[in-house]
């Protein structure tokens, strides 16, 4: 095959996948083309087939039809991993390195070089530092994984990829956890692996990342190919709109005006000189009707001081009232019959029981409304589930459903459903729109809006700025300290310089 050949031929292709799981359909018509050396983006809703094109192209499942593969060849069999392994590696949002273990060990996990039958510990080491070295991954191979920068433990893991002679990179997601100046750093470090002969499948829900960092871009919609395009021939709007199927306009036809909060409406929470490790003496109040935001890097102390609020810590010194009745800290539980309810920062970790129902999760903060002396009203219950999920919009056969079935935006309107059981007079939501697609998030972002007009009190931790427009006022934090405030309507660029610090002065 002559060069100019080779480089017609892709580096991986994917045709006419189709996966089933019993009566649902994952994937109808999954397709993808990616050219050595190119960061190809793909993008779709939740729920679109991107994970399951994910684990047919890394080999985690057969497809149950269609063709995957490598370099013009068909993919390896299921059953050869070391095959699969000099192919393809996917890095996901959540590490899968053993945190226990040196990076050295975790490099080599389970073919470490022997001496005379035992691990020669000089050799791994040796060799872990010339591997580090040749993909100019900057980490001591005897640290402990655990001790690891989140971006440095996704190096280690690239980085072992590459040692099996895989040259495609799949990364789920890899920013989620990362602020500002890390995920610069990660698109830069993978700038320089691409020149390097890498070629990336980036997963995100952040469009803006998508431009900044990749070339081509391939948009699934209700699992299957809608297109696949160079980013700089498709503009956002047209981004979205194939991602959404219908226009920006439409979907943000439910978005709220700017709206003035009532000066004369009573203050529902009042926080004084809150202090923790991670927050300094801060003070806040937010009126009935009111929706605060509250924004700050990854370091600033935002996610702390609003789960000391929600009664999942206890900050050393501080008060906080609402309607005049002084908080208890560190207990969701005093929380809850105080009024406040909660979307905590991770769904998987915090926010729902995976073995559990839809209808469970969704009431499980209300029981004692379904029955007295510990005996439950069944038909009450799923009555009251069936509401929320229709409130919500949330995509499911119904309340019996496990919650383990859904996708990540309707996983997460399940832990709103759950936080707006109880009627809150407060509700804190940190993180609301994390990992979940376009319109998802409009859905979740429409739930602050219905709260504001019913007059509870809401607090709104995030990192997304479309969060935060929803706001009546934003609270900015540095270093654990607030600021700077901007009322509603401030323009992008105030906000961020606040955030990086460039100007305490706004």
């Amino acid at each position: 095959m002559s060069v100019q050949e080779s480089q017609l031929v892709p580096l991986v292709e994917a045709r006419g996948i189709v996966k089933r799981y019993g009566p649902t359909t994952a994937l109808a018509d999954g397709r993808l083309t990616v050219l050595s050396g190119e960061s190809h983006a793909l993008v779709g809703r939740n729920g679109a087939g991107k994970s399951t094109l994910v684990t047919v192209l890394t080999g985690l499942q057969a497809p149950d039809e269609g063709t995957v593969r490598f370099d013009g060849e068909p993919a390896p069999q299921l059953a050869d991993r070391d095959a699969w392994r000099r192919k393809v590696a996917c890095v996901y949002q959540h590490p899968t390195v053993v945190p226990e273990l040196t990076v050295a060990e975790n490099l080599f996990i389970n073919r470490q070089p022997l001496h005379r039958g035992f691990i020669s510990w000089r050799r791994l080491k040796t060799e872990a530092a010339a591997l580090l070295d040749t993909w100019d991954v900057h980490v001591d191979p005897e640290a402990r994984t655990a001790d690891l920068k989140v971006e440095d433990r996704q190096m280690v893991e690239i980085a072992r990829a590459l040692s099996f002679g895989a040259r495609f990179i799949v990364l789920d997601e890899p920013t989620a956890q990362l602020d500002k100046r890390e995920i610069e750093r990660l698109f830069s470090r993978m700038r320089a692996l691409q020149d390097s002969g890498v070629t990336f499948l980036f997963i995100s829900h952040h469009l803006q990342e998508v431009y900044e960092v990749c070339q081509t871009v391939t948009v699934l919609r209700d699992a299957r190919w809608i297109t696949t395009a160079p980013v700089a021939d498709l503009p956002r709007a047209a981004l979205i709109e194939a991602m959404a199927g219908e226009s920006m306009e439409t979907i943000a036809e439910q978005a709220v005006q700017e709206q003035i909060v009532d000066d004369s409406a009573p203050v529902l929470l009042e926080v004084r000189g809150l202090t923790s490790d991670a927050y300094d003496s801060v003070d806040l109040t937010v009126r009935r009707g009111e929706v605060v935001g509250l924004a700050g890097s990854s370091a600033s102390g935002k996610i702390e001081l609003a789960e000391a609020i929600a009664g999942l810590r206890a900050p050393t010194a501080g008060t906080a009232r609402l309607d005049g009745e002084r908080l208890q800290f560190g207990s969701v539980q005093a929380a809850l019959k105080a009024g406040i309810g909660c979307v905590p920062r991770d769904r998987h970790e915090q926010g729902l029981v995976r073995g559990m129902t839809i209808g469970d999760n969704a009431t499980m903060s209300v029981l004692d409304r379904f029955g007295r002396f510990g005996f439950i009203g069944t038909d009450r219950k799923r009555g009251f589930a069936t509401e929320l999920i229709d409130r919500l919009d949330i995509h499911a056969e119904g309340p019996e459903q496990p919650v383990s079935d859904l996708s990540g935006g309707n996983a997460q309107k399940v832990v709103m459903a759950r936080a707006l059981a109880s009627d809150p007079r407060l509700l804190v939501l940190i993180n609301p729109t994390a990992g979940v697609d376009v319109k998802s998030k409009e859905s979740l972002l429409a739930r602050v809006d219905s709260a504001r007009e019913d007059g509870t009190a809401v607090l709104v931790v995030s990192d997304e700025l479309d969060d935060l427009r929803r706001c009546d006022r934003v609270l900015v934090l540095f270093h654990g300290r607030v600021v700077a405030e901007h009322p509603a309507g401030w323009r992008d660029h105030e906000l961020i310089a606040s955030i990086e610090g460039v100007d305490h002065h706004g």
